[in-house]
């Protein structure tokens, strides 16, 4: 998914976690992706970040898709990060650079890293069900993985198990001693809980964890919460109760503290304004050269209909740190 909020500026994050937990509140706000496609988008927020690895997190849906256009995001470029993407209810169809082309479904993971570049698109079948519900996720490479060829994972078989009236999908990471096959560069959990009633979940005491809750209400650590909100729990946890009245759905999202600082413009992970530049240039670049000859970093998308998009215009200032809060 591309980041289209019409004030594009930096996010340099660094790692100021609390000590212990934590319960703090963050309030989504709602960005166009498109002409019709609004997400809500809870990271970053000036408040909060990253979580761990985790530095972006869009919910969107449910969607009637039927009678609206449905999603439809062209070619666009991403460095430093992987991708997560997570259906609910729907079909999205995804082509990358690569060659990849794959439908995702709900209960399966689309991961794509974007290492040192890649471009992708997604967009709404032409034969789709009615309806469309998910969340798009990214998490930053390390140093040391960063720079990775590119690469593309379609995971059907992840684990899932139960405890108490919740049933836990592993979708990346660990927890409750099942894993998921999916690669990841740093220690992290990602998980759907699909909450009917109470459950004590196990978590990572060294990690740092919050909860986006996608359908329904689903109380997490006393607090009621509806889509939109995402409730930050910081470290030092070994358990989190959670329960739903009417039932609901959330992502359990955690890792290790992210000690790296770590710079984002528009879809572009790097740590510092030339990096960033160079980015652009390149992407921009390709698409005036028709991603022709011998320094295509990026890449153009096969079966994709339409013009990628243009990477929008740098800030007239220098890119410079921002604190994580």
């Amino acid at each position: 998914m591309s980041n289209r909020e019409a004030q594009r500026f930096e996010t340099v994050c660094v790692s100021e976690t609390s000590d212990g937990p934590v319960h703090e509140l963050v309030e989504g706000r709602d960005v166009p992706i498109s002409k019709t496609n609004l997400v809500n988008r809870t990271l970053p927020h000036r408040d909060r970040r990253m979580v761990g690895a985790w530095c972006f997190v869009d919910t969107y849906g449910p969607d009637a898709v039927i009678t609206m256009p449905g999603m439809r995001v062209p070619a666009h470029p991403h460095i430093g990060l992987q991708t997560v993407s997570w259906l609910l209810e729907g079909t999205i169809e995804h082509r990358d650079s690569l060659g990849s082309h794959q439908m995702v479904q709900p209960g399966e993971l689309n991961l794509m890293t974007a290492g040192h570049g890649i471009a992708h698109s997604e967009e709404s079948p032409q034969e789709r069900p009615p309806r469309l519900h998910g969340a798009q996720l990214w998490v930053a490479l390390p140093e040391h993985a960063r720079h990775v060829e590119p690469r593309f994972e379609h995971v059907v078989d992840l684990p899932r198990l139960r405890l108490g009236d919740v049933t836990v999908t592993v979708i990346v990471g660990e927890l409750a001693g099942e894993a998921s096959p999916a690669r990841v560069h740093s220690p992290l959990v990602g998980a759907d809980l699909d909450v009917a009633g109470p459950a004590q979940v196990p978590l990572q005491v060294d990690f740092e964890h919050a909860v986006v809750v996608t359908s329904g209400q689903v109380e997490v650590d006393g607090e009621l919460l509806r889509p939109g909100r995402l409730l930050y729990l910081g470290t030092g946890r070994d358990r989190l109760h959670v329960t739903s009245a009417s039932g609901g759905r959330c992502l359990l999202l955690g890792g290790e503290p992210f000690d790296e600082e770590i710079l984002m413009w528009w879809n572009f992970v790097g740590r510092t304004h030339e990096e960033i530049v160079e980015a652009r240039e390149r992407w921009m670049g390709e698409l005036a050269g028709g991603f022709a000859g011998e320094q295509v970093r990026f890449g153009a998308v096969p079966g994709f209909t339409g013009a990628p998009l243009a990477a929008p215009a740098l800030p007239t200032s220098r890119l410079r740190p921002r604190g994580r809060r």
